[in-house]
């Protein structure tokens, strides 16, 4: 695919599949310094692409109606792409670059067949656990893109640096040792680890390391963050937790978690912005596993997850419910292993702006 003028990228959702298509954007930038690089997402996750510079445009599915699709269809059709790389690869996706017209289209390989085997029969059919970002760069070897080893990235305009600035210094961050983000919500309940271990966690970095507690999460999120921030507090002080969760926008909580040392959090979206923002970060695994192709990517990371369990994994996107009933890929988890995990990376934290 050489001399590309024309590029469209496809990667609806959702939070952290699209901040791990940053990688991907930036190198086909640099690849193809001239060309119309466009990339279609859903509305509600716009926000992570909106204002990267190495895009052309940000072309948005509003809604899910079948009008709109077929409508976004004869739009792609009518710009005659050079070339489609389609990162999602759903029934959606699909529709939208049949008959497009494009000289090319290249699909990602989700190892659908490997990830059935692995969770259905427990055997291993992976030949590498290669990262989801990386799985994305498969798609354009053809045109010698390939991986410039930066990680990932996400562009927070300047008025959003100055919002989220005013609202750190409203809390004092200079009487602290230290700031621990926490994002302790999933979409699924096998993704999360029990809320008051998250609590037991944010009181011991307070009294041992004098930490400040930042809790993320979205608008579904906030009853279970304010019980967590309300423990914390109850022990610990009225101001050592607050819960940003339902209060900042995407591009917001990448912001605040700038402020962050380390982030605590389950295998959730929230992960994949403090990677994206080179946070410290430690990651409670528990269904899911490695080979999936999400663990925490271009930062320095630590994943705790139970790797004895036989059950493991049980699904590649979470449950609400333990299929075993013991829910042991997360309970085993203890408070101890994630506070040691945490405890080096309060010693050397990243650049705190």
């Amino acid at each position: 695919m050489p001399g590309l003028q024309k590029v469209l990228i496809i990667r609806l959702s959702s939070i952290g599949d699209v901040v791990l298509a940053s990688p991907f954007i930036r190198v086909l930038r640099a690849r193809f310094p001239k060309a119309q690089i466009d990339f279609l997402v859903k509305s509600e996750y716009a926000e992570l692409v909106r204002f990267n510079h190495h895009l052309s445009s940000v072309i948005e599915l509003k809604t899910p109606d079948f009008s709109e699709l077929g409508a976004l269809r004869k739009k792609i059709r009518r710009e005659r792409y050079d070339a489609i790389f389609d990162l999602h690869n759903s029934l959606r996706s699909r529709y939208l670059r049949t008959y497009s017209g494009a000289r090319t289209v290249s699909v990602v390989d989700k190892r659908v067949f490997e990830r059935f085997v692995l969770i259905k029969f427990k055997r291993n059919l992976y030949k590498n656990a290669a990262p989801i970002a990386e799985r994305y760069f498969e798609t354009a070897h053809r045109s010698d893109v390939k991986d410039d080893g930066k990680g990932l990235e996400i562009f927070v305009p300047d008025e959003t640096l100055s919002a989220v600035s005013s609202i750190m210094a409203k809390h004092r961050l200079d009487q602290y040792n230290t700031v621990l983000g926490m994002a302790p919500a999933a979409e699924h309940a096998t993704k999360m680890w029990p809320g008051e271990r998250f609590a037991e966690v944010a009181l011991e970095a307070a009294r041992v390391h004098q930490a400040k507690i930042f809790i993320f999460g979205g608008q579904e999120d906030t009853k279970r963050c304010e019980e967590i921030a309300g423990l914390v507090n109850s022990s610990a002080g009225m101001e050592a937790a607050v819960s940003f969760a339902g209060r900042l926008s995407l591009l917001e909580t990448a912001a605040a978690l700038d402020f962050c040392d380390v982030v605590v959090c389950n295998d959730t979206g929230i992960m994949h912005l403090a990677a994206a923002r080179q946070r410290n970060v430690v990651a409670l695994f528990g269904p899911t596993v490695k080979e999936f192709g999400f663990f925490p990517y271009g930062t320095h990371a630590r994943v705790i997850e139970q790797n004895g369990l036989p059950c493991r994994p049980c699904t590649h996107i979470g449950s609400e419910l333990c299929p075993q009933r013991h829910f042991r890929c997360m309970k085993d988890t203890t408070v101890d292993q994630v506070f040691q995990a945490l405890t080096p990376m309060i010693a050397h934290p990243q650049i705190r702006l």
